[in-house]
């Protein structure tokens, strides 16, 4: 088995009315609108393609009553005009940016493994196209470490002036793609030392001096307890603390974000064990957080935006060792705090918390902001649609509720409810870290209150992911497994500064 991954992305371009010829695609994808009766909306390209193929579409559409055009839905339809052998005729439903999401995806996946060239053609309105062309590339995506993997990925060109568009499409889902890589790495290569060095590399290849890197293992980190606590159960390599941080001439004027990243690449659960067993199958993903900050923040390096970002990497294995921390430990965090440990599988929170006190403590940010495949609880209230949000800026959240939205990351703004809070009282320290006292059975709420004890008076958001970073099914623009969530939703905000 190889280590090293094919090159699986798909090429993305666009072409103008005046360059198009169709003789340069074997597969082309047009339009339905949805409606009492399914229609093409004519246009100077559809005037083109008949031409071309010397094929009515529409009569085409006759053929199948029983297709409705909702966002997704396909007609294949089979010809011979030169090179040209398929014609996809996709539903866009309503034709708002969640359909469109659904319908580009859907393509993608028709052609996934494969050498077509499609030219795409479901929508001419600007502000929907690098949507189409995201979830083209990003349904795509494959992880195969196979002996003899196949090597055939699709190429996409969007019909249309868009060179703009289809430009942050690629920033975009290069982000993600990479994100993906790290998450689906099975954990026997990948180690908290493993990952400091692929953030090393993604950061020397973005060729940018604005980015940098500072990686901290051994006594340097002493005074993180919770990062120490839970990274030696695996004391060979141990954890790393991860500082990446993107910072143009300049930015020092410029209001500072800082992202804080669960790097666990794996957990065992610790001494505290998962049951059933098979949950762990998925814990190679749960460092999604960390690469999720990770390369958006490396993918600022071509967005450019006026705000300085600072990413840490929180990176440990929970393992179950003879070095492994115990329930009723009491650690010490990054500036003093103490914690009551009471179940080693909620080490999320004890590496976030040493994060969120180093960068209140040290870094002195505008904004504060880490994301975790925290809870199975956020999972359980929301699915695996939405991620947990929990802020109190009101604006703040309406502003990344608004942007998830359009990015196809949503998230919900959950409360932090102060009542709660007893339940993080400890007869031993400052605090326990699960909040089991009482019963409130609000698991990801308990958890973020706990996460905010760390975060001072600064204005503070936790994205639980524990939903939206994995999925359970091979659909749309994912595959079974990590997500990438968080990529985008990351940079766009972080491009409004």
């Amino acid at each position: 088995m190889s280590n090293k991954l094919l090159d699986l992305t798909p090429k993305l371009s666009f072409l103008t009315e005046l360059e198009l010829d169709f003789s340069e695609f074997n597969a082309v994808a047009v339009a339905i609108l949805s409606g009492e009766k399914p229609q093409i909306v004519k246009s100077r390209f559809i005037t083109s393609l008949t031409s071309y193929t010397k094929l009515d579409l529409n009569i085409e559409l006759t053929n199948w009553p029983e297709f409705t055009a909702k966002a997704g839905e396909i007609i294949e339809v089979p010809l011979s005009a030169g090179n040209l052998t398929r014609i996809y005729l996709v539903g866009v439903g309503e034709q708002n940016n969640e359909d469109l999401r659904k319908a580009a995806a859907a393509i993608g996946r028709r052609v996934k493994s494969s050498n077509t060239q499609l030219l795409c053609s479901i929508s001419e309105d600007k502000s929907f196209i690098t949507t189409i062309a995201t979830a083209l590339i990003l349904s795509n995506y494959q992880y195969l470490l196979k002996s003899e993997p196949k090597d055939k990925k699709p190429s996409f060109t969007i019909f249309g002036e868009f060179e703009a568009e289809v430009e942050r499409a690629e920033i975009l889902a290069k982000a993600v793609w990479q994100a993906r890589d790290l998450i689906h790495t099975p954990s026997n290569i990948k180690n908290p030392e493993w990952l400091a060095k692929q953030a090393t590399n993604l950061v020397s290849s973005a060729k940018n001096s604005a980015l940098s890197i500072a990686i901290k293992s051994g006594r340097a980190i002493k005074d993180f307890g919770g990062l120490v606590a839970v990274g030696n159960s695996s004391p060979k390599p141990g954890p790393r603390f991860i500082e990446v941080t993107y910072a143009p001439k300049g930015s020092a004027h410029w209001p500072h974000v800082v992202l804080v990243g669960k790097g666990i690449t794996f957990d065992t659960g610790g001494v505290s064990l998962k049951r059933p067993y098979d949950v762990m199958i998925g814990m190679k993903s749960d460092m999604a957080g960390a690469a999720a900050v990770l390369t958006a923040t490396v993918a600022l390096a071509k967005t450019r935006p006026k705000v300085k970002v600072t990413a840490l990497l929180m990176a440990a294995e929970n393992a179950l060792s003879g070095t492994a921390q115990r329930p009723s430990d009491v650690i010490k965090h990054y500036g003093g705090t103490t914690v009551e440990v009471i179940n080693t599988d909620a080490e999320g929170r004890l590496v976030l918390a040493d994060g969120l006190a180093y960068a209140d403590l040290e870094l002195d940010p505008d904004y504060l902001l880490d994301v975790a495949t925290l809870t199975g609880a956020a999972t359980l209230g929301l699915g695996r649609q939405y991620a947990a949000m929990y802020t109190r800026n009101t604006t703040l959240a309406k502003k990344l509720s608004e942007i998830g939205e359009r990015v196809g990351e949503k998230v919900w703004h959950m409360p932090l409810v102060d009542d709660y809070s007893v339940a993080l009282a400890s007869d031993v320290a400052d605090f326990n870290h699960t909040a089991d006292k009482f019963n409130f059975s609000a698991g990801s709420v308990t958890a973020a209150l706990f996460l905010e004890k760390f975060a001072g008076k600064r204005s503070w958001v936790h994205l639980d992911i524990a939903g939206t970073g994995r999925s359970e099914v091979d659909a749309g623009e994912n595959i079974k497994g990590g997500t990438g969530f968080a990529v985008r939703l990351l940079i766009e905000w972080l491009d409004t500064f």
